[in-house]
């Protein structure tokens, strides 16, 4: 869900450079560094959405703000669909 998706959705929403919003939808996964200061960094049963800094209720608020601006758009679906893929997660454990 974190790579083929994003690649699918990069390829049929934006077929002229999908390569390049694919690029950005991959580094947007950098938000997972806030995993680093948990302590332990991983824990199998523990939902990352309002546990980490940056997959919080307050930061996906940001994250929504962000698909205002046009230059800060991808960057936002991007981490979007991130948290809602962690937020999928949660149902798993």
């Amino acid at each position: 869900m974190h790579f083929l998706v994003p690649g699918i959705f990069a390829f049929l929403f934006f077929k002229n450079n999908w390569k390049r919003v694919w690029f950005i939808f991959i580094l947007t996964m950098l938000v997972d560094l806030d995993h680093l200061l948990a302590s332990p960094i991983f824990e199998d049963k523990r939902c990352s959405i309002n546990f980490h800094p940056l997959h919080s209720y307050y930061a996906i608020c940001v994250y929504f703000l962000l698909l205002i601006p046009t230059r800060t758009r991808i960057v936002a679906i991007g981490l979007l669909f991130h948290m809602l893929t962690d937020f999928a997660d949660c149902f798993w454990i």
